[in-house]
């Protein structure tokens, strides 16, 4: 049992499934983002029947798929699933609670009707008077004996099978959790998470210092037209993974759009932040990304990079707002640098 989307398609039905992509997107005009090939991707494999006829339908009428629809096909036909399978999870869960209830008390109920059997047999056996009527008694009792005995037995194997199905729903309820909340290209949080994190630091708005990193990636189309998407994919991947390797175990990364990023600092100071930052943007700038499979370099990777501090009474609203406007300060003083708000 899965409620979780699989894709098992092998190395070279992906590539053919690449070909059918790219003549997709030139046919219909489509922008060639991450979440334009992740509609493409499952239109062409055929891996989503709804999503299929929703862009089938868009197609006949002669609708462009521009970014604002496309934005709600995902949403709708790709994002949207993870959040139903909770559903699903939920409803599994409650069946399997009502069998399991209506399992116990039938046993509970024959336990019950066997310990009145059982009371009525010792009176019995009391003033019984020959043998004969000592072998009936003892047969009924028996009889009764077996019969609890094998009620007790299903109910062990109703109890382990239920038990094994928690498990399995346990195991899908930590997948559903995980694809709700996180970004597939990245495996960073997405923005929905983003907004949750920060919602509740700014709520808490604890004594304790608190920051919020803001990180673009510098002349990201130029990778994108350069080298193809696929490239842009990894630099964006390879970003990621300098995030969480810098970020502290408290933090939150983040993939805020595009090639924006972010990290939520929890008990993080304002200097902590820029360290954290700088480590970030220097690791990028010294590292030399090539190709795969081949020693072709595809130039120097740079970040620019605006932090802000929570103040009290922020709005979530102010908290982003200052920290972007640091990043884009950061952009205009040349790129490649940190920024942090100026402090009062």
């Amino acid at each position: 049992m899965s409620f979780i989307v699989n894709y098992e398609f092998s190395d070279e039905e992906n590539s053919h499934f690449l070909r059918q992509i790219l003549q997709f997107i030139s046919t219909h005009k489509i922008t060639p983002t991450p979440i334009n090939y992740a509609l493409s991707y499952e239109y062409v494999s055929g891996s989503n029947k709804k999503l299929i006829a929703a862009i089938n339908s868009l197609i006949k009428d002669q609708k462009n798929i521009d970014n604002e629809i496309a934005t709600k096909l995902y949403n709708k036909f790709i994002y949207d699933v993870s959040y139903e399978s909770f559903d699903k999870v939920n409803q599994s869960l409650e069946s399997l609670i009502n069998n399991t209830r209506d399992s116990v008390a039938a046993t509970s109920q024959k336990a019950s009707d066997a310990g009145e059997v059982f009371a009525e047999q010792a009176v019995s056996i009391a003033s019984v008077k020959n043998t004969d009527d000592l072998k009936k008694v003892m047969s009924e009792i028996v009889t009764e004996a077996k019969g609890l005995a094998d009620v007790s037995k299903t109910l062990k194997t109703e109890l382990d099978s239920a038990n094994q199905e928690m498990e399995l729903l346990r195991t899908e309820l930590v997948k559903a959790r995980k694809l709700a909340s996180t970004d597939a290209l990245t495996g960073l949080f997405n923005r929905g998470t983003f907004d949750k994190m920060l919602d509740r630091l700014v709520d808490q708005n604890a004594s304790s210092e608190a920051c919020l990193t803001m990180l673009d990636l510098d002349h990201f189309k130029q990778v994108n037209d350069t080298y193809g998407h696929l490239i842009g994919d990894s630099v964006l991947k390879f970003t990621a993974k300098l995030l969480k390797k810098y970020a502290e175990p408290q933090h939150y990364v983040v993939r805020y759009g595009g090639e924006e990023l972010a990290i939520i600092m929890p008990d993080t100071s304002l200097k902590q932040a820029s360290e954290i930052a700088e480590n970030i943007r220097a690791s990028l700038e010294s590292s030399r990304l090539k190709k795969k499979n081949s020693s072709e370099s595809i130039g120097k990777i740079t970040v620019s990079i605006g932090i802000s501090k929570l103040k009290q009474n922020d709005t979530k609203e102010d908290f982003i707002m200052r920290a972007d406007t640091a990043k884009y300060k950061a952009k205009e003083s040349g790129r490649n640098r940190v920024m942090t708000e100026t402090v009062d």
